[in-house]
């Protein structure tokens, strides 16, 4: 173990003495943006969102003067105009998943995070291959199929050996009629050789967020292990593309530094990786930061984004970068989420734990962070199709290789929801179908029936919609 550990710091040294002393987030250049972007004229920033409506996207400069937008009629055309590009680009419809912890153990101390190594209040638990599996028949039970794998920064059942193990047998578990047919993964950034390893066994989207591109503030929430490297960490979504990763997901933790530094650097690393590679991130997850056991300063965040100012981020990050998903997470209550997916949201999970084992086990004072919508998958589904969205849980891109560019080609004009709303509607039937109760299935004949008339070839997908009721099943376009 103890060769491994060195092969591996004398990797990532070499990795490190190959970074760019300059990175792609200027600070500078940033805070002279929202500088200047101060009290916009409404014309200005009204001229900004009929140009978004093109689906082209935003330059920093442009998202700048959005962020800093007041005027409640301005507000009222951003929020309209994000949800004008989402629908014209995904749909009305929602893709569901669940988190899957594997460990809490963490070798980070991170101020913020519950994990972290120096909290003496958190119960650790490390999940082992069959308690993993029992945590997924639970989640196929609920009727999820797609899950996103998160674990600490543990050697001992985070490393890339034991992940792919675990991914393997999650693949292969079943329960009943349920199984996982896509496996997101949010881990600890990797070398390139460890990503080529990762790519290998089939995940969907890999996940690694920043938390902070504020350098002065990373250093400070970030007080020891291989996480308080910055450009280590910045440059892991390179590696995971150079390692032919076709899909991945960036993302900070709202409240370490002002939201519209945070905003403008997420729209940066997505033209970054759009440069260097052709293809900006498949997603952007936007948390806020929740308090958390053994973490103090989630108690009182250094810059809590007030829920006007959340909103104002969403819709200008659609606006932005049109054609990535945008994931919300559990951490926002009910009522917010609801009026968050008018404004740009597209993926977001249901029935979460936050612990390793929490699906089977319950809370044990082991979460990374506070939930505050603890709603059921199905009261979830429940819930969306009353508000008209479709309940997704399709993973047919990943399966026909619509990944990476091929994606974008697709989204960026607004071409995915050709597959993306039929697709929504066969999932959606086949979890009526599997795990619906009466009112379910109710609300769901009513939203089927209305988003067939968004379909372009009806005819064939009310076949497949009833060869999903004569027993047939993981059917998609």
């Amino acid at each position: 173990m103890k060769a491994a550990l060195a092969l591996s710091l004398d990797a990532k040294t070499a990795i490190i003495a190959h970074l760019p002393m300059k990175t792609f987030i200027d600070e500078r250049q940033i805070n002279n943006l929202i500088k200047k972007a101060e009290k916009p004229p409404r014309q200005a920033a009204e001229r900004i969102i009929v140009k978004a409506l093109q689906l082209k996207g935003l330059t920093p400069a442009e998202a700048a003067v959005l962020l800093a937008a007041k005027d409640k009629k301005v507000l009222t055309q951003l929020f309209r105009a994000a949800r004008t590009v989402k629908e014209a680009i995904y749909g009305k419809r929602l893709v569901l998943f669940a988190p899957l912890y594997t460990t809490n153990f963490c070798v980070n101390d991170c101020l913020y995070c519950g994990f972290r190594s120096g909290n003496t209040l958190l119960t650790r638990r490390r999940l082992t291959i069959p308690e993993i599996k029992a945590e997924v028949r639970l989640l196929e039970k609920e009727g999820h199929k797609r899950i996103l794998l998160v674990a600490g920064e543990d050697p001992k059942t985070a490393n890339v050996t034991f992940l792919l193990k675990a991914i393997k047998e999650i693949y292969a578990t079943r329960a009943g009629k349920g199984e996982i047919r896509r496996l997101n993964v949010n881990i600890a950034p990797l070398s390139v050789a460890d990503f080529r390893r990762l790519k290998k066994s089939k995940i969907g989207t890999f996940q690694l967020f920043q938390e902070t591109y504020h350098q002065p503030t990373y250093k400070t929430m970030h007080i020891r292990g291989p996480k308080a490297d910055y450009r280590y960490r910045l440059y892991g979504m390179h590696r995971a593309m150079e390692a032919g990763i076709d899909d991945v997901g960036i993302g900070v933790l709202f409240g370490l530094y002002d939201f519209k530094f945070e905003a403008l650097a997420l729209l940066y690393h997505a033209l970054e990786l759009e440069k260097e590679f052709g293809a900006g991130p498949h997603t952007i997850s936007v948390p806020r930061i929740e308090p958390a056991v053994g973490a103090p300063l989630s108690l009182n965040p250094p810059f809590q984004v007030t829920d006007e100012d959340f909103k104002k981020v969403v819709a200008v990050l659609r606006l932005a970068v049109p054609y990535t998903g945008i994931i919300l997470s559990t951490r926002e209550s009910a009522k917010m989420r609801n009026e968050l997916f008018a404004l740009g949201i597209s993926q977001i999970s249901a029935g979460s734990r936050t612990n390793p084992g929490g699906y089977s086990a319950g809370k044990h004072n082991a979460e990374q962070f506070s939930l505050h919508d603890s709603r059921s998958l199905l009261q979830v589904i429940k819930d969306i199709s009353q508000l008209g969205y479709s309940p997704s849980f399709c993973t047919a891109c990943y399966r026909l290789g619509r990944v990476g560019h091929d994606f974008m080609d697709l989204a960026k004009p607004g071409l995915i929801k050709q597959y993306c709303l039929p697709n929504s509607l066969l999932t959606f039937q086949e979890y009526l179908l599997d795990y619906g109760d009466k009112e379910a299935k109710k609300l769901g004949k009513k939203v089927i029936a209305k988003h067939l008339a968004g379909v372009k070839n009806k005819k064939l997908l009310l076949s497949k919609l009833k060869n999903l009721e004569a027993g047939k099943r993981d059917l998609y376009y």
